[in-house]
């Protein structure tokens, strides 16, 4: 999220009123505009103020053509009813609201099922805002863990915890370096590689790991990262050195894409060496935002001091979060998607992604100005750039064209070692359907032409015009 600031000049250009906004005597009622920047003196009627709002926000552009975002666009009416209901609940309140904790408790004895956990009874774990919540929390995890084994000689100068990702990783990990003073060892992309080598993060590792992200789902391309492969190759650095390094997954997307779609990809619990698992429910758990979830396998994954036992409204109430206070609505919706759906119907709904995904792709091979890296046949994402032969446009044209017809598409440059190499991403949700992806290669068809007459790329600043690849 941006970092705002304080407007320069307020009110420089004060709010616009329509006098037929007034809901008796226009003329008078509405006869001086409020002020945006600081709190107006007086109070306007509440349809007054639903009108100046919802105005401004027309000019956002629609969720429902956004293909940058991974998060929910769009769920059943009964859902938002649901979520409607329990906006007013403070998910906190555990002793006031013990339904609400019931069906968060349940919601994680599910993922720890699907997830293969050795004994789901035993996994612990709990809700976040997001996946990026969640992952601050497994990395304070490691690194709690990782301080308690070295006590001896931690803190001190020379043992600056560490943590191995690839340079892909979404940049909730770079914050968590960063936040927690943790060094961030980046494994860098190579060729035709656009994520992390097991080999290449084995290599990284020292004493001072506290562990190693795999990412199940790159958010630059929509590819997996190969865990199990992560993992045999901190087996075999722990045969020869002795360094017993945890991974954490982070599965914002995949987990819960892989274990409907992909159940012969072993990248969970399954794997002894994965200490702790997050997922984003606002994405491929389909719900709106923001929730998220955060996974150990056992207690032992999860340091005990970490946990804060809290006399709240009279209950004892253990908790582990970076926030306190907030609505139950999305943890209900989560429960609302996973008793409505099971098993089967999440396999369908994201088949169905899937579906649109890859034939998407193959329509816009097809139009033979594209080259793709992926193909949407892991997460259903796919990632293309221009052919070599296209000298007269590039991604950022493509993506500043689209916008004019109201389609989001992001277009970024790679991280080292590919900087060399630009793209536009697609990502396909529930509720982009099949006819909306033919109207979206029929746009982008008709682009193409005035597109190819251009003399040479229109974009002057590729690092202003890159779109954030969240």
């Amino acid at each position: 999220m941006p970092l705002h600031r304080g407007h320069e000049k307020p009110d420089e250009r004060p709010l616009s009123v329509n006098p037929f906004y007034g809901e008796a005597d226009p003329a008078v009622e509405m006869s001086e505009a409020p002020p945006k920047h600081r709190l107006a003196d007086s109070p306007l009627t509440p349809t007054t103020a639903y009108q100046l709002v919802h105005d401004e926000l027309m000019l956002d552009g629609n969720s429902r053509l956004n293909l940058a975002t991974f998060v929910t666009t769009w769920m059943e009416p009964q859902a938002g009813v649901l979520m409607g209901e329990c906006r007013d609940k403070n998910m906190i309140d555990k002793d006031e609201y013990p339904r609400t904790a019931e069906l968060e408790r349940r919601c994680v004895a599910m993922l720890a099922d699907l997830w293969n956990a050795p004994d789901p009874s035993a996994a612990v774990g709990c809700s976040t805002t997001g996946s990026s919540e969640a992952c601050m929390l497994a990395g304070m995890a490691l690194k709690r863990r990782w301080a308690q084994r070295n006590a001896d000689r931690y803190p001190a100068r020379d043992a600056r915890p560490n943590l191995v990702m690839g340079v892909n990783v979404q940049v909730c990990w770079e914050k968590f370096c960063n936040f927690w003073e943790v060094e961030a060892r980046q494994v860098p992309m190579e060729g035709d590689r656009f994520h992390l080598d097991p080999q290449a993060a084995a290599e990284l590792c020292d004493e001072n790991t506290i562990g190693v992200v795999g990412i199940l789902g790159s958010t630059f391309d929509g590819s997996y990262e190969p865990v199990a492969d992560l993992c045999a190759a901190l087996d075999a650095l722990q045969e020869r050195t002795g360094l017993d390094i945890p991974v954490h997954v982070d599965g914002a997307s995949g987990g819960m894409v892989a274990p409907f779609l992909d159940e012969d990809v072993v990248w969970d619990f399954r794997l002894p060496r994965v200490a702790s698992i997050n997922t984003s429910g606002h994405k491929y758990g389909l719900v709106y935002p923001g929730v998220g979830w955060a996974l150990w396998r056992d207690k032992e994954s999860l340091p005990e001091e970490l946990v804060f036992r809290v006399n709240y409204l009279g209950g004892d109430m253990p908790t582990f979060a970076l926030n306190f206070s907030r609505p139950g609505a999305q943890v209900v919706a989560q429960y609302y998607s996973f008793l409505r759906l099971g098993r089967e119907g999440y396999r369908l709904v994201q088949q169905s992604t899937r579906d649109v995904a890859t034939r998407l792709a193959g329509r816009v091979e097809a139009l033979g100005d594209f080259r793709l890296l992926t193909r949407g046949d892991e997460l259903p994402v796919f990632a293309f750039t221009t052919a070599p032969e296209v000298t007269s446009y590039d991604v950022f044209d493509v993506s500043r064209r689209l916008r004019e017809n109201g389609w989001l598409v992001p277009a970024y440059t790679f991280p080292p070692n590919r900087e060399d190499l630009s793209v536009l991403r697609v990502v396909c949700r529930n509720g982009f359907s099949a006819d909306l992806a033919e109207l979206f290669v029929e746009d982008l068809a008709r682009l193409l032409p005035e597109l190819r007459r251009q003399p040479h790329p229109l974009t002057r600043d590729k690092a202003a015009a890159t779109g954030f690849h969240h």
